[in-house]
């Protein structure tokens, strides 16, 4: 009987299933663990939009994540859409409570077309109480842009906002380059340890890229979940969604979802 390494996703549904908790739990399957999850809020959406957010009661948040402390072993756990700062709360507190293993941050703000995840008090709470938690927070442009509050329009900037971002308490930042214009993305990341990588792709001009956040930090939760460095996870990361951002399939009629089955290291 094989035995799989078990992590837990928490995040907002995605009825669209694109992003959010479908995204991750279909990444996290491709990469070969065992995904359980608590749903922080439920959305209903498709490729076209987010149509209606409902956030879960703290309570079922508390009583989800007690059930996965009574009969899992968690390795890794990475939190997605948390919607506000009730829910943010709740989450941090339930984190400090045992050993779940690295954390990954993904600091979920605004959805592909445009909606708002996040109220304005909850950033602040996840900036606050959330990100001293994290192994690894992974904001892409315009989170990060939130984050440090300015624009960053150039490498120096990315670079200086990665720093400042360090600052508030996770202990390796990878900002992404996915809103870069060009025919190339970099995504910048700092290691715990002060060293640097940049992380090259190439700009896929396709609507076909609902969920790209939440698959990226699902891959570093699997890695780190099986032990992988933070180097490691994050440039297996990028490799998988370099490599099916140019095999799309076509599901509906707006901001399509991934191929998860395009690539990674099953297939």
């Amino acid at each position: 009987m094989t035995e799989f390494t078990e992590v837990l996703t928490v995040a907002g549904t995605d009825s669209g299933g694109g992003a959010g908790m479908m995204a991750d739990i279909k990444t996290l399957q491709q990469w070969r663990v065992f995904s359980t999850a608590v749903v922080t809020g439920v959305t209903a959406q498709n490729t076209l939009g987010v149509q209606n957010i409902f956030p879960l009661p703290s309570e079922m948040i508390d009583a989800q994540f007690d059930s996965i402390r009574a009969d899992f072993k968690i390795k890794a756990v990475k939190t997605g859409a948390l919607f506000d700062r009730k829910r943010v709360q709740a989450v941090v507190k339930n984190l400090k409570t045992g050993d779940l293993g690295p954390l990954v941050v993904d600091p979920v703000m605004v959805a592909k077309g445009g909606a708002h995840l996040l109220t304005e008090d909850a950033i602040q709470t996840v900036i606050a109480e959330l990100l001293p938690l994290a192994t690894v927070v992974t904001p892409n442009l315009p989170e990060a842009e939130v984050m440090v509050g300015h624009s960053l329009k150039t490498q120096a900037e990315i670079a200086q906002a990665a720093k400042t971002i360090q600052t508030m308490g996770p202990q390796n930042v990878v900002i992404k380059g996915g809103h870069q214009d060009g025919d190339h993305n970099q995504d910048y990341l700092l290691l715990a340890d002060g060293s640097v990588h940049i992380l090259d792709g190439q700009h896929v001009d396709s609507p076909r890229k609902h969920g790209t956040g939440d698959t990226f930090s699902s891959v570093i939760t699997a890695q780190l979940a099986q032990g992988k460095s933070v180097l490691a996870a994050v440039q297996a990361a990028k490799a998988y969604l370099n490599t099916i951002l140019t095999k799309p399939i076509q599901v509906g009629q707006g901001h399509g979802p991934l191929n998860h089955w395009g690539g990674g290291p099953y297939v």
